[in-house]
């Protein structure tokens, strides 16, 4: 039945792909000018044309950019000009690098306020007033600050990174069941191993449920970052590529973020299935 239903499933999704396909291709046909009385021979002398091509690219467009960045990607041509590949991995670098250090931060921070309800009480107006910022409103402090724009992008992803990690964190450590918890002390079980051995393991599924949300914040928000800051990465690409007016290298990129973002979301969700557990 499940294997009859992912047949299913693939097959329609093939069918809307080749349906948007089709759209977009008729979308992207010449179209016929009309000149009305004007002498076609005049007409071509004024540089006036029947047929008309359009302006967005089409899907072989597309197919044939895809062909170019992905059979070089990691030319480098000067510092402006970066195969597809260096670009991306410059991304994933900054969201990695502020994506760890949120989690070296709100992960204890989590277990803090968790088990505590004084340092709940304490945390919670500073996190409720911190948590709404966008985090692109920190990048001209972070630029003034740090004076480095790379670096300020990973500051950036810090910041976005950090408030749903800290939040799940909290909340799975603080829905601990009270059992488990007298189990520990009736074992006489130390705080730093029931930490390790008992509140981790129950909490790591929401944990996890934060960490995915964070990296999918992350990814979105680099894009923008690197817009602004420029030098290098895939948002940097995106915004080159439209001040060249190359839409199919545009929408190369945009579909390279997709499937990028569907694999980190991918990898989260493998590691959220290996954490998670069935109470009895």
């Amino acid at each position: 039945m499940s294997q009859s239903l992912s047949l299913r499933a693939g097959l329609v999704s093939i069918l809307l792909l080749l349906a948007f396909i089709g759209a977009w291709w008729g979308a992207t046909l010449p179209t016929q000018v009309d000149l009305g009385d004007m002498d076609p021979e005049y007409a071509a002398m004024m540089g006036l044309d029947t047929v008309q091509e359009s302006d967005i690219p089409t899907p072989g467009d597309i197919g044939s950019a895809i062909w170019t960045h992905l059979s070089d990607p990691f030319y480098v041509e000067g510092s402006n000009d970066m195969g597809i590949g260096y670009q991306l991995a410059h991304s994933l670098w900054r969201v990695l690098a502020g994506f760890a250090l949120a989690a070296l931060v709100a992960v204890p921070l989590g277990f803090l306020i968790g088990m505590s309800p004084l340092m709940h009480k304490a945390l919670d107006p500073y996190i409720q007033i911190l948590k709404p910022i966008s985090p692109l409103a920190w990048m001209p402090l972070a630029l003034y600050i740090i004076q480095d724009a790379s670096i300020s992008s990973i500051f950036v992803i810090f910041i976005c990174s950090i408030w749903p990690m800290m939040v799940n964190t909290a909340y799975g450590v603080a829905s601990v069941r009270d059992d488990w918890l007298a189990v520990a002390k009736t074992l006489e079980v130390g705080p730093i191993k029931k930490a390790f051995k008992v509140i981790l393991p129950a909490a790591a599924p929401t944990i996890l449920t934060g960490m995915r949300i964070s990296m999918g914040i992350a990814w979105l928000v680099i894009v923008a970052a690197e817009m602004l800051v420029g030098g290098t990465g895939i948002g940097y690409f995106i915004w080159n590529e439209w001040n060249n007016l190359d839409l199919a290298n545009v929408i190369f990129a945009i579909l390279l973020i997709g499937v990028v973002g569907m694999i980190l979301d991918m990898i989260f969700g493998l590691l959220g299935k290996a954490v998670s557990y069935k109470e009895v």
